[in-house]
């Protein structure tokens, strides 16, 4: 099955534009009155027909389509996973952990800037890019948010819901536990948020800052990891713990 992306969803009819167009009508070449698959990125799923096609030599191109079959919910998951991580030097080391995160399952990246960061910025609209695409390979429905770069300290102030299992991964010493130990052995109906540093670990005073707001210190095991590997471990701990 291959699908599309829409923001554009009435009652009865949707467009797709720019780029997602020009890939079914050039590149795919569908034609008029073939069906499509399409998502909002909110969990919703719209059976098509093509029912015109527009591309002009100058301008957007657009596909216009009739609804046929609405779903909601697919590819939802038991869980609410965030991943704060720091972006790598190689972006496309970040780029990869974004594309099977989003695979797996991930409801917000959000690129944090330690003090101990080499890469301070990222090209969100192009991490975006990689989260449509693993979103749509993968036959979810449900988009993950990308935010805006943020510095670590910053990103501690924040509030979150009460009910948020915040965890940071960091290699100074003292005592952690697995994720799994905090889970209680599964990820069902919880709020997770996990946060990940950069190549040089985060600072003493990010650490300290953090479990001073209550995050809870956790090992990823014994091996040194990448930044990239890390993360997707992490997130596959959460995945896998929702697993019967």
């Amino acid at each position: 099955m291959e699908l599309f992306f829409s923001t554009e969803i009435g009652k009865e009819r949707l467009t797709l534009r720019g780029k997602e167009a020009e890939h079914c009508a050039k590149v795919l070449r569908h034609k008029v009155g073939e069906t499509l698959f399409v998502i909002d990125g909110r969990g919703g799923m719209y059976r098509c027909l093509i029912s015109e096609i527009t591309l002009p030599k100058k301008g957007e191109p657009a596909v216009e389509c009739s609804i046929e079959e609405r779903s909601f919910g697919v590819g939802e998951r038991n869980y609410t996973l965030t991943m704060a991580v720091c972006p790598t030097k190689n972006m496309e080391r970040f780029e990869w952990f974004v594309e099977k995160a989003t695979e797996m399952g991930v409801e917000r990246i959000i690129p944090i800037i330690s003090e101990h960061s080499i890469r301070t910025t990222i090209k969100k609209e192009r991490v975006e890019a990689v989260a449509l695409s693993a979103t749509k390979q993968s036959l979810k429905s449900y988009l993950p948010e990308i935010e805006e770069c943020v510095s670590v300290e910053d990103f501690l102030h924040r509030d979150r819901e009460k009910d948020t299992l915040a965890l940071i991964a960091h290699c100074e010493e003292g005592e952690k536990k697995s994720i799994r130990s905090y889970l209680g052995g599964s990820s069902k109906g919880r709020n997770v948020l996990i946060m990940i540093g950069p190549e040089g670990d985060f600072s003493e005073k990010e650490i300290a800052l953090a479990l001073s707001k209550g995050y809870k210190p956790v090992t990823l095991g014994p091996s040194r990891l990448r930044v990239e590997t890390a993360a997707l471990s992490a997130v596959s701990e959460i995945y896998f713990a929702s697993i019967d």
